[in-house]
């Protein structure tokens, strides 16, 4: 596994919101809804030079939203399934807009999915002394086909 390490400045995401209290499949769902009223938000979505978006955020806080780890052992928590927004952009009714805080990331890619990788990545924070700063966060990349990656934040800027 490939964990390399990033900088990246509050951004905004506005999607589909649940918790884990919504029972399995949750997050499934989220995504189904955001993807099929994606043209609802289209005009906020932040994009590339080539007017592509820029990428797509399952973003996780605790029911605080306080954008800190999921609790009782990474198993409870929100979930927002969105895009990642230009500034100032507002949620449309139906959607929610959460603000993701600066921070220094650690980021795979998750090629056998957040099962595996969640559990591989806290074993290397344990081993190099590190702790989670805040929520881990799915990241899906639209320049390589949707690829999942996962991101999991070590200090707060």
């Amino acid at each position: 596994m490939d964990i390399k390490k990033c900088t990246k400045e509050s951004f905004s995401v506005i999607g589909k919101e649940g918790s884990t209290n919504d029972g399995d499949g949750f997050i499934q769902k989220l995504w189904e809804a955001a993807n099929s009223h994606y043209a609802e938000i289209a005009n906020l979505v932040k994009t590339d030079e080539n007017g592509n978006p820029v990428g797509f955020w399952g973003a996780m806080s605790d029911f605080s939203r306080s954008f800190m780890p999921w609790e009782n052992g990474l198993s409870k928590g929100l979930y927002l399934a969105g895009a990642e927004v230009k500034d100032g952009a507002e949620a449309p009714d139906g959607w929610v807009k959460w603000t993701i805080p600066a921070s220094e990331f650690l980021y795979v890619k998750a090629e056998n999915g957040a099962e595996e990788t969640v559990p591989a990545v806290m074993k290397y924070l344990e081993a190099n002394n590190l702790k989670l700063a805040g929520a881990i966060n799915d990241f899906l990349c639209p320049e390589e086909d949707m690829q999942l990656y996962m991101f999991f934040p070590v200090r707060r800027i």
